[in-house]
């Protein structure tokens, strides 16, 4: 049981949450605070690299497609 938890598929589930939770955040942020462009730069700048996780890890996850 204490490998799942720490198993590449639950790894990109818990990333895959973070980045929707950002992306909320980001919303919100820009309605609720439009002259905060350095918390949004910040806050975007985390969900690309999230992005960039995400796909990593779904590349190692994925079978190599045949030639």
């Amino acid at each position: 049981m204490d490998e799942n938890l720490h198993s590449p598929q639950r790894r990109l589930i818990e990333l895959r949450m973070e980045h929707a939770d950002l992306d909320d955040l980001i919303d919100r942020n820009v309605l609720d605070k439009p002259g905060d462009d350095l918390a949004l730069r910040r806050l975007k700048k985390r969900r690309l690299l999230l992005r960039d996780q995400i796909a990593r890890l779904e590349l190692q996850l994925s079978p190599p497609e045949p030639a």
